[in-house]
Protein backbone atom coordinates (compact mmCIF):
# COMPACT_ATOMS: atom_id res chain seq x y z
CA UNK A 1 0.00 0.00 0.00
CA UNK A 2 1.31 3.61 -0.95
CA UNK A 3 2.25 5.84 2.03
CA UNK A 4 -0.55 8.12 0.50
CA UNK A 5 -3.64 5.73 -0.09
CA UNK A 6 -4.65 6.04 -3.58
CA UNK A 7 -9.00 6.34 -3.54
CA UNK A 8 -11.11 5.78 -6.39
CA UNK A 9 -14.72 7.89 -6.51
CA UNK A 10 -17.18 6.50 -9.18
CA UNK A 11 -20.17 8.86 -9.17
CA UNK A 12 -22.21 10.73 -11.93
CA UNK A 13 -22.74 13.46 -9.71
CA UNK A 14 -20.63 16.06 -10.47
CA UNK A 15 -20.62 18.19 -7.21
CA UNK A 16 -20.43 15.17 -5.41
CA UNK A 17 -17.25 14.10 -7.04
CA UNK A 18 -15.76 17.76 -6.37
CA UNK A 19 -17.02 17.23 -2.95
CA UNK A 20 -15.32 14.41 -2.15
CA UNK A 21 -12.22 15.00 -3.91
CA UNK A 22 -11.52 17.83 -2.40
CA UNK A 23 -12.23 16.81 0.98
CA UNK A 24 -10.29 13.51 0.93
CA UNK A 25 -7.24 15.27 -0.82
CA UNK A 26 -7.64 17.61 2.41
CA UNK A 27 -6.97 14.70 4.63
CA UNK A 28 -3.81 13.42 2.53
CA UNK A 29 -5.43 10.89 0.11
CA UNK A 30 -4.84 11.05 -3.84
CA UNK A 31 -8.13 10.70 -5.81
CA UNK A 32 -9.29 9.52 -8.89
CA UNK A 33 -12.67 10.20 -10.31
CA UNK A 34 -15.06 8.07 -12.71
CA UNK A 35 -18.40 9.15 -13.83
CA UNK A 36 -19.60 5.71 -14.98
CA UNK A 37 -19.36 1.99 -13.90
CA UNK A 38 -17.02 1.31 -17.05
CA UNK A 39 -15.08 3.94 -16.18
CA UNK A 40 -14.42 2.85 -12.37
CA UNK A 41 -13.34 -0.88 -13.47
CA UNK A 42 -11.32 0.23 -16.35
CA UNK A 43 -9.28 2.45 -13.32
CA UNK A 44 -8.88 -0.91 -11.13
CA UNK A 45 -8.26 -2.73 -13.94
CA UNK A 46 -5.17 -0.30 -14.92
CA UNK A 47 -4.29 0.85 -11.81
CA UNK A 48 -3.31 0.24 -8.12
CA UNK A 49 -6.16 1.58 -5.68
CA UNK A 50 -6.47 1.17 -1.93
CA UNK A 51 -10.21 1.83 -1.68
CA UNK A 52 -12.98 2.73 -3.72
CA UNK A 53 -15.78 4.82 -2.84
CA UNK A 54 -19.31 4.17 -5.40
CA UNK A 55 -22.68 5.33 -5.73
CA UNK A 56 -25.25 2.29 -5.97
CA UNK A 57 -26.89 3.92 -9.09
CA UNK A 58 -24.62 4.30 -12.07
CA UNK A 59 -25.79 6.29 -15.61
CA UNK A 60 -24.84 2.67 -16.96
CA UNK A 61 -25.36 0.09 -14.52
CA UNK A 62 -25.73 -0.64 -10.82
CA UNK A 63 -23.10 -0.25 -8.52
CA UNK A 64 -24.14 -3.82 -6.44
CA UNK A 65 -23.31 -5.52 -10.16
CA UNK A 66 -19.67 -3.23 -10.25
CA UNK A 67 -18.70 -4.55 -6.81
CA UNK A 68 -18.23 -8.18 -8.16
CA UNK A 69 -16.44 -7.23 -11.03
CA UNK A 70 -14.01 -5.01 -8.78
CA UNK A 71 -13.76 -8.17 -6.80
CA UNK A 72 -12.64 -10.40 -9.53
CA UNK A 73 -9.81 -8.02 -10.00
CA UNK A 74 -9.00 -7.44 -5.99
CA UNK A 75 -10.96 -9.31 -3.73
CA UNK A 76 -9.70 -7.86 -0.52
CA UNK A 77 -10.02 -4.33 -2.75
CA UNK A 78 -12.02 -1.76 -0.01
CA UNK A 79 -15.34 -1.10 -1.29
CA UNK A 80 -17.92 1.43 -0.27
CA UNK A 81 -20.93 1.98 -1.54
CA UNK A 82 -22.67 5.43 -1.02
CA UNK A 83 -26.92 6.00 -1.66
CA UNK A 84 -29.18 8.91 -1.18
CA UNK A 85 -31.59 5.58 -1.13
CA UNK A 86 -30.80 4.35 2.35
CA UNK A 87 -32.69 1.07 3.07
CA UNK A 88 -32.44 -2.60 4.81
CA UNK A 89 -32.89 -4.28 0.54
CA UNK A 90 -29.60 -1.82 -0.33
CA UNK A 91 -27.73 -2.95 2.61
CA UNK A 92 -28.33 -6.21 2.76
CA UNK A 93 -27.74 -6.98 -0.97
CA UNK A 94 -24.56 -4.17 -0.64
CA UNK A 95 -23.12 -6.90 1.76
CA UNK A 96 -24.23 -9.95 -0.01
CA UNK A 97 -22.50 -8.88 -3.24
CA UNK A 98 -19.09 -8.10 -1.09
CA UNK A 99 -19.16 -4.50 -0.40
CA UNK A 100 -17.01 -3.49 2.66
CA UNK A 101 -19.75 -0.90 3.89
CA UNK A 102 -22.58 1.37 3.24
CA UNK A 103 -23.22 5.01 3.66
CA UNK A 104 -26.07 6.86 3.13
CA UNK A 105 -26.27 10.34 1.33
CA UNK A 106 -25.78 13.03 2.53
CA UNK A 107 -22.88 12.18 4.56
CA UNK A 108 -20.09 14.80 6.63
CA UNK A 109 -16.85 14.15 5.07
CA UNK A 110 -14.91 13.40 8.40
CA UNK A 111 -17.28 10.49 8.41
CA UNK A 112 -16.09 9.05 5.10
CA UNK A 113 -12.49 9.77 6.36
CA UNK A 114 -12.94 8.01 9.46
CA UNK A 115 -14.58 4.75 7.50
CA UNK A 116 -11.65 4.90 5.00
CA UNK A 117 -8.99 4.95 7.83
CA UNK A 118 -10.78 1.90 9.33
CA UNK A 119 -10.28 -0.23 6.52
CA UNK A 120 -7.09 0.69 5.62
CA UNK A 121 -5.68 0.64 8.64
CA UNK A 122 -7.51 -2.94 8.97
CA UNK A 123 -6.41 -4.19 5.52
CA UNK A 124 -2.76 -3.52 6.61
CA UNK A 125 -2.39 -4.62 10.11
CA UNK A 126 -4.22 -7.93 9.40
CA UNK A 127 -4.28 -8.04 5.94
CA UNK A 128 -8.01 -8.65 6.08
CA UNK A 129 -9.67 -10.13 2.84
CA UNK A 130 -13.22 -9.95 2.17
CA UNK A 131 -14.87 -13.03 0.90
CA UNK A 132 -15.77 -12.74 -2.77
CA UNK A 133 -18.77 -14.53 -4.80
CA UNK A 134 -21.39 -15.20 -1.82
CA UNK A 135 -24.82 -15.94 -2.65
CA UNK A 136 -27.40 -13.58 -2.80
CA UNK A 137 -29.54 -13.62 0.29
CA UNK A 138 -33.25 -13.78 0.12
CA UNK A 139 -34.64 -10.22 -0.08
CA UNK A 140 -37.77 -9.97 1.62
CA UNK A 141 -40.59 -6.78 2.88
CA UNK A 142 -38.86 -6.10 6.22
CA UNK A 143 -41.16 -3.55 7.13
CA UNK A 144 -38.72 -1.25 8.53
CA UNK A 145 -39.06 2.16 7.03
CA UNK A 146 -36.87 5.35 7.62
CA UNK A 147 -33.35 6.62 5.48
CA UNK A 148 -31.75 8.73 8.63
CA UNK A 149 -28.51 8.12 9.34
CA UNK A 150 -29.02 6.09 12.93
CA UNK A 151 -31.44 3.45 10.30
CA UNK A 152 -28.49 3.28 8.08
CA UNK A 153 -26.25 2.38 10.55
CA UNK A 154 -29.14 -0.35 12.07
CA UNK A 155 -29.52 -1.78 8.17
CA UNK A 156 -25.61 -2.29 8.17
CA UNK A 157 -25.91 -4.05 11.26
CA UNK A 158 -28.45 -6.16 10.14
CA UNK A 159 -26.95 -7.13 6.95
CA UNK A 160 -23.80 -8.30 8.87
CA UNK A 161 -25.37 -10.48 11.48
CA UNK A 162 -27.20 -11.86 8.52
CA UNK A 163 -24.11 -13.64 7.53
CA UNK A 164 -23.30 -15.43 11.01
CA UNK A 165 -24.92 -17.74 13.67
CA UNK A 166 -23.90 -15.48 16.42
CA UNK A 167 -26.48 -14.40 19.15
CA UNK A 168 -27.51 -11.01 18.92
CA UNK A 169 -28.87 -8.56 21.48
CA UNK A 170 -31.23 -5.83 20.29
CA UNK A 171 -31.60 -2.96 22.48
CA UNK A 172 -34.36 0.10 22.24
CA UNK A 173 -36.94 1.20 23.68
CA UNK A 174 -40.61 0.22 23.88
CA UNK A 175 -42.07 0.26 20.17
CA UNK A 176 -38.80 0.93 18.27
CA UNK A 177 -39.20 -1.99 16.33
CA UNK A 178 -36.93 -4.92 17.81
CA UNK A 179 -38.81 -7.67 16.86
CA UNK A 180 -38.98 -6.52 13.41
CA UNK A 181 -35.33 -6.52 13.54
CA UNK A 182 -35.16 -9.56 14.55
CA UNK A 183 -37.53 -10.68 11.80
CA UNK A 184 -35.08 -9.48 9.07
CA UNK A 185 -32.05 -10.84 10.70
CA UNK A 186 -33.98 -14.30 9.97
CA UNK A 187 -35.17 -13.57 6.72
CA UNK A 188 -32.11 -12.57 5.20
CA UNK A 189 -29.97 -15.42 6.73
CA UNK A 190 -29.68 -19.01 5.31
CA UNK A 191 -32.07 -20.18 8.21
CA UNK A 192 -34.64 -17.94 6.25
CA UNK A 193 -36.34 -21.24 4.87
CA UNK A 194 -36.84 -22.71 8.67
CA UNK A 195 -39.30 -21.57 11.66
CA UNK A 196 -38.95 -18.10 13.31
CA UNK A 197 -41.09 -18.19 16.63
CA UNK A 198 -41.29 -15.40 18.78
CA UNK A 199 -41.54 -15.35 22.66
CA UNK A 200 -42.53 -12.53 25.48
CA UNK A 201 -40.73 -13.60 28.70
CA UNK A 202 -42.47 -10.62 30.58
CA UNK A 203 -45.98 -12.30 30.19
CA UNK A 204 -44.48 -15.65 31.58
CA UNK A 205 -43.75 -17.02 35.35
CA UNK A 206 -40.47 -18.96 35.19
CA UNK A 207 -42.69 -22.38 35.67
CA UNK A 208 -44.54 -21.44 32.20
CA UNK A 209 -41.68 -19.76 30.42
CA UNK A 210 -39.74 -22.89 30.88
CA UNK A 211 -41.98 -25.51 29.90
CA UNK A 212 -42.91 -23.30 26.97
CA UNK A 213 -39.32 -23.09 25.62
CA UNK A 214 -37.70 -26.08 26.91
CA UNK A 215 -40.61 -28.29 26.24
CA UNK A 216 -41.63 -31.15 29.28
CA UNK A 217 -42.40 -34.72 30.28
CA UNK A 218 -45.86 -36.34 31.49
CA UNK A 219 -46.24 -35.37 34.99
CA UNK A 220 -43.66 -33.10 35.62
CA UNK A 221 -45.91 -31.08 37.01
CA UNK A 222 -49.87 -30.55 37.53
CA UNK A 223 -51.52 -30.77 34.81
CA UNK A 224 -48.66 -31.87 32.31
CA UNK A 225 -50.85 -35.17 31.13
CA UNK A 226 -48.70 -35.73 28.08
CA UNK A 227 -45.48 -34.93 26.69
CA UNK A 228 -45.04 -31.66 24.79
CA UNK A 229 -41.86 -30.36 22.68
CA UNK A 230 -40.68 -26.75 23.69
CA UNK A 231 -40.37 -24.16 21.46
CA UNK A 232 -35.79 -24.56 21.08
CA UNK A 233 -36.84 -27.97 19.33
CA UNK A 234 -39.79 -26.85 17.00
CA UNK A 235 -37.48 -23.63 15.66
CA UNK A 236 -34.63 -26.52 15.33
CA UNK A 237 -32.86 -25.14 12.37
CA UNK A 238 -34.09 -21.64 12.43
CA UNK A 239 -34.39 -18.44 15.13
CA UNK A 240 -36.08 -17.91 18.29
CA UNK A 241 -36.60 -14.11 19.26
CA UNK A 242 -36.35 -13.72 23.02
CA UNK A 243 -38.28 -10.85 23.83
CA UNK A 244 -37.94 -8.35 27.07
CA UNK A 245 -34.90 -10.77 28.87
CA UNK A 246 -34.69 -7.67 31.18
CA UNK A 247 -37.77 -9.41 33.19
CA UNK A 248 -36.59 -12.98 33.55
CA UNK A 249 -35.23 -14.31 36.72
CA UNK A 250 -31.66 -15.33 37.65
CA UNK A 251 -32.75 -19.00 37.69
CA UNK A 252 -34.44 -18.88 34.49
CA UNK A 253 -31.52 -17.07 33.06
CA UNK A 254 -28.89 -19.94 34.39
CA UNK A 255 -31.31 -22.35 32.49
CA UNK A 256 -31.21 -19.78 29.71
CA UNK A 257 -26.88 -19.83 29.51
CA UNK A 258 -26.77 -23.62 29.91
CA UNK A 259 -28.78 -24.53 26.87
CA UNK A 260 -26.78 -21.36 24.73
CA UNK A 261 -23.66 -22.88 25.97
CA UNK A 262 -24.05 -26.33 25.45
CA UNK A 263 -26.53 -26.24 22.26
CA UNK A 264 -29.01 -28.91 24.26
CA UNK A 265 -32.24 -28.34 25.92
CA UNK A 266 -33.73 -30.60 28.71
CA UNK A 267 -37.55 -31.09 28.90
CA UNK A 268 -38.65 -30.09 32.29
CA UNK A 269 -39.05 -33.20 34.17
CA UNK A 270 -36.49 -35.44 32.00
CA UNK A 271 -33.17 -36.66 32.30
CA UNK A 272 -31.95 -36.67 28.90
CA UNK A 273 -31.11 -33.93 26.62
CA UNK A 274 -31.70 -33.27 23.04
CA UNK A 275 -29.46 -31.40 20.78
CA UNK A 276 -31.19 -28.38 19.12
CA UNK A 277 -29.64 -26.13 16.24
CA UNK A 278 -31.12 -22.95 16.50
CA UNK A 279 -30.20 -18.98 16.42
CA UNK A 280 -31.20 -17.01 19.27
CA UNK A 281 -31.80 -13.48 19.63
CA UNK A 282 -33.03 -11.44 22.42
CA UNK A 283 -34.25 -7.63 22.98
CA UNK A 284 -34.68 -5.30 25.86
CA UNK A 285 -35.86 -2.20 26.35
CA UNK A 286 -34.21 -1.66 29.57
CA UNK A 287 -29.98 -1.28 29.71
CA UNK A 288 -28.96 -5.03 30.52
CA UNK A 289 -25.47 -3.41 31.32
CA UNK A 290 -26.73 -0.99 33.86
CA UNK A 291 -28.58 -4.54 34.98
CA UNK A 292 -25.67 -6.32 35.15
CA UNK A 293 -24.00 -3.64 37.26
CA UNK A 294 -26.95 -3.83 39.60
CA UNK A 295 -26.22 -7.46 39.50
CA UNK A 296 -30.15 -7.80 38.81
CA UNK A 297 -28.81 -9.61 35.11
CA UNK A 298 -26.06 -12.46 35.28
CA UNK A 299 -23.31 -10.83 33.19
CA UNK A 300 -21.96 -14.52 31.84
CA UNK A 301 -25.36 -14.36 29.83
CA UNK A 302 -25.46 -10.69 29.24
CA UNK A 303 -21.85 -11.87 27.15
CA UNK A 304 -23.27 -14.38 25.68
CA UNK A 305 -26.40 -12.65 24.26
CA UNK A 306 -24.68 -9.61 22.93
CA UNK A 307 -21.82 -11.30 20.64
CA UNK A 308 -23.41 -8.66 18.36
CA UNK A 309 -25.47 -5.88 19.47
CA UNK A 310 -27.71 -3.82 17.73
CA UNK A 311 -29.08 -0.49 19.54
CA UNK A 312 -32.06 1.20 17.82
CA UNK A 313 -32.87 4.89 17.66
CA UNK A 314 -36.26 6.48 19.38
CA UNK A 315 -38.32 7.91 16.57
CA UNK A 316 -37.37 11.25 17.96
CA UNK A 317 -33.61 10.95 16.85
CA UNK A 318 -34.45 9.97 13.65
CA UNK A 319 -34.73 13.06 11.78
CA UNK A 320 -36.84 13.10 8.36
CA UNK A 321 -38.19 9.32 9.04
CA UNK A 322 -41.92 10.11 10.53
CA UNK A 323 -42.94 11.53 6.98
CA UNK A 324 -41.34 8.34 5.25
CA UNK A 325 -42.85 6.00 8.44
CA UNK A 326 -46.26 8.33 7.71
CA UNK A 327 -46.75 7.27 3.77
CA UNK A 328 -46.24 4.45 4.70
CA UNK A 329 -48.80 3.47 7.28
CA UNK A 330 -51.64 5.30 5.44
CA UNK A 331 -50.55 3.00 2.13
CA UNK A 332 -50.68 -0.16 4.52
CA UNK A 333 -54.12 0.95 5.73
CA UNK A 334 -55.79 1.75 2.74
CA UNK A 335 -58.81 -0.38 2.07
CA UNK A 336 -58.29 -2.42 -1.29
CA UNK A 337 -61.59 0.00 -2.08
CA UNK A 338 -60.59 3.04 -0.47
CA UNK A 339 -59.33 6.26 -2.85
CA UNK A 340 -55.55 6.80 -2.10
CA UNK A 341 -55.26 8.95 1.61
CA UNK A 342 -53.80 12.09 1.90
CA UNK A 343 -52.35 13.96 4.73
CA UNK A 344 -52.92 17.59 5.27
CA UNK A 345 -50.26 19.56 5.58
CA UNK A 346 -51.31 20.64 9.41
CA UNK A 347 -51.76 17.32 10.41
CA UNK A 348 -48.01 16.45 9.00
CA UNK A 349 -46.89 19.41 10.96
CA UNK A 350 -48.06 17.98 14.03
CA UNK A 351 -46.78 14.73 13.82
CA UNK A 352 -43.35 16.39 12.96
CA UNK A 353 -43.57 17.99 16.08
CA UNK A 354 -44.63 15.63 18.42
CA UNK A 355 -41.97 13.83 20.25
CA UNK A 356 -43.64 10.24 20.13
CA UNK A 357 -42.89 8.96 23.51
CA UNK A 358 -44.05 5.71 22.14
CA UNK A 359 -42.23 5.73 18.90
CA UNK A 360 -43.14 3.82 15.78
CA UNK A 361 -45.76 2.27 17.62
CA UNK A 362 -47.36 5.44 18.81
CA UNK A 363 -46.78 6.91 15.34
CA UNK A 364 -48.83 4.11 13.71
CA UNK A 365 -51.89 3.51 16.28
CA UNK A 366 -51.96 6.89 15.91
CA UNK A 367 -52.18 6.88 12.24
CA UNK A 368 -54.50 3.82 12.47
CA UNK A 369 -56.69 6.22 14.01
CA UNK A 370 -56.94 8.74 11.82
CA UNK A 371 -57.62 6.75 8.73
CA UNK A 372 -60.73 5.30 10.82
CA UNK A 373 -61.80 8.62 11.31
CA UNK A 374 -61.02 10.21 8.06
CA UNK A 375 -63.32 10.63 5.11
CA UNK A 376 -62.98 11.22 1.51
CA UNK A 377 -59.51 10.09 1.10
CA UNK A 378 -58.11 13.19 3.28
CA UNK A 379 -57.02 13.06 6.77
CA UNK A 380 -56.81 16.25 8.71
CA UNK A 381 -55.26 17.71 12.14
CA UNK A 382 -58.90 16.65 13.70
CA UNK A 383 -58.77 12.88 13.14
CA UNK A 384 -55.17 13.08 15.19
CA UNK A 385 -55.20 11.84 18.57
CA UNK A 386 -55.72 15.09 21.25
CA UNK A 387 -52.48 14.97 22.39
CA UNK A 388 -51.16 15.47 18.54
CA UNK A 389 -53.58 17.60 17.12
CA UNK A 390 -52.87 19.83 20.68
CA UNK A 391 -49.52 20.48 19.16
CA UNK A 392 -51.64 22.79 16.36
CA UNK A 393 -52.12 25.32 19.79
CA UNK A 394 -48.77 25.02 20.97
CA UNK A 395 -47.44 26.23 17.74
CA UNK A 396 -49.07 29.25 17.64
CA UNK A 397 -51.70 28.21 15.53
CA UNK A 398 -54.33 29.79 17.28
CA UNK A 399 -57.79 29.16 17.00
CA UNK A 400 -58.54 26.24 14.39
CA UNK A 401 -59.90 26.86 11.05
CA UNK A 402 -63.55 25.58 11.80
CA UNK A 403 -64.03 28.59 14.61
CA UNK A 404 -62.07 30.86 11.92
CA UNK A 405 -64.50 29.93 9.36
CA UNK A 406 -67.80 31.34 11.42
CA UNK A 407 -65.78 34.32 13.88
CA UNK A 408 -67.52 37.30 12.19
CA UNK A 409 -70.75 35.38 11.56
CA UNK A 410 -70.20 35.74 7.73
CA UNK A 411 -73.20 35.35 5.31
CA UNK A 412 -73.63 31.59 3.71
CA UNK A 413 -72.44 32.93 0.73
CA UNK A 414 -69.38 34.04 2.05
CA UNK A 415 -69.15 30.88 4.04
CA UNK A 416 -69.48 28.83 1.51
CA UNK A 417 -66.31 30.66 -0.21
CA UNK A 418 -64.57 30.22 2.66
CA UNK A 419 -65.17 26.70 3.60
CA UNK A 420 -64.47 25.88 -0.31
CA UNK A 421 -60.26 27.73 0.34
CA UNK A 422 -60.27 26.22 3.75
CA UNK A 423 -60.11 22.56 1.81
CA UNK A 424 -58.59 23.39 -0.99
CA UNK A 425 -55.82 24.74 1.25
CA UNK A 426 -55.57 21.31 2.85
CA UNK A 427 -55.71 19.18 -0.16
CA UNK A 428 -52.55 21.39 -1.78
CA UNK A 429 -55.16 23.26 -4.11
CA UNK A 430 -55.94 20.18 -5.76
CA UNK A 431 -59.18 20.36 -6.95
CA UNK A 432 -59.71 15.90 -7.58
CA UNK A 433 -58.93 15.72 -3.82
CA UNK A 434 -61.07 18.37 -2.67
CA UNK A 435 -64.00 17.38 -5.01
CA UNK A 436 -63.85 13.68 -3.27
CA UNK A 437 -63.97 15.53 0.24
CA UNK A 438 -66.99 18.13 -0.50
CA UNK A 439 -68.72 14.99 -2.43
CA UNK A 440 -68.89 17.47 -5.43
CA UNK A 441 -67.96 16.51 -9.29
CA UNK A 442 -65.08 18.82 -10.63
CA UNK A 443 -66.84 20.42 -13.04
CA UNK A 444 -68.26 21.89 -9.85
CA UNK A 445 -65.36 23.11 -8.15
CA UNK A 446 -63.89 24.55 -11.47
CA UNK A 447 -67.15 26.60 -11.42
CA UNK A 448 -66.86 27.73 -7.51
CA UNK A 449 -63.35 28.16 -8.20
CA UNK A 450 -64.15 30.60 -11.01
CA UNK A 451 -66.97 31.99 -9.23
CA UNK A 452 -65.19 32.97 -5.84
CA UNK A 453 -61.77 34.25 -7.63
CA UNK A 454 -59.70 31.72 -5.29
CA UNK A 455 -56.22 32.13 -5.24
CA UNK A 456 -53.98 29.50 -5.91
CA UNK A 457 -56.31 27.27 -7.61
CA UNK A 458 -56.70 29.84 -10.55
CA UNK A 459 -53.40 28.78 -12.48
CA UNK A 460 -52.45 30.91 -15.36
CA UNK A 461 -49.72 28.21 -16.61
CA UNK A 462 -51.94 25.18 -16.51
CA UNK A 463 -49.31 23.42 -14.00
CA UNK A 464 -52.09 22.55 -11.54
CA UNK A 465 -54.59 21.09 -14.07
CA UNK A 466 -51.49 19.31 -15.61
CA UNK A 467 -50.62 18.08 -12.73
CA UNK A 468 -54.14 17.10 -11.68
CA UNK A 469 -54.48 15.02 -14.96
CA UNK A 470 -51.07 13.59 -14.54
CA UNK A 471 -52.24 11.89 -11.42
CA UNK A 472 -55.28 10.68 -12.51
CA UNK A 473 -53.96 8.67 -15.44
CA UNK A 474 -51.62 7.14 -13.10
CA UNK A 475 -54.48 5.67 -11.24
CA UNK A 476 -56.35 4.87 -14.04
CA UNK A 477 -53.53 3.04 -15.04
CA UNK A 478 -52.68 1.35 -11.45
Amino acid sequence: MSQQPHILIADDERSIRLMLETGLTLNGFRVTSARTGREALEAVSSGQFDAVLSDVYMPDGNGLDLVASLRAIDAGLPIVLMTAQGSLQIAVEAVARGASDFIGKPFEISAVVALLRRYLDARREANASLASGEPDLPLSQAGLVGRSAPMVMVYKLIAQAARTDATVLIMGESGTGKELVARAIHDFSARSARPFLSVNCSGLTDTLLESELFGYVRGAFTGAAGERAGLFEAADGGTLFLDELASTSPAFQASLLRVLQSGEVRRVGSTQSRRVNVRVTGASNAPLRDLVAAGSFRSDLYYRLSVLSIELPPLHARAGDVELLTAHFLQQFRGPDQPALHLTNEAMAALAAHNFPGNVRELENALRRAVALSSGGLVTIDCLPPEIAALRQKAGAGAGPEHRLIADRPTMEELQRRYLQLILEETGWNRRRAAAVLDLDRRTIQRLIARYQLQGALDPDGELEAEEVSEERSLDTA
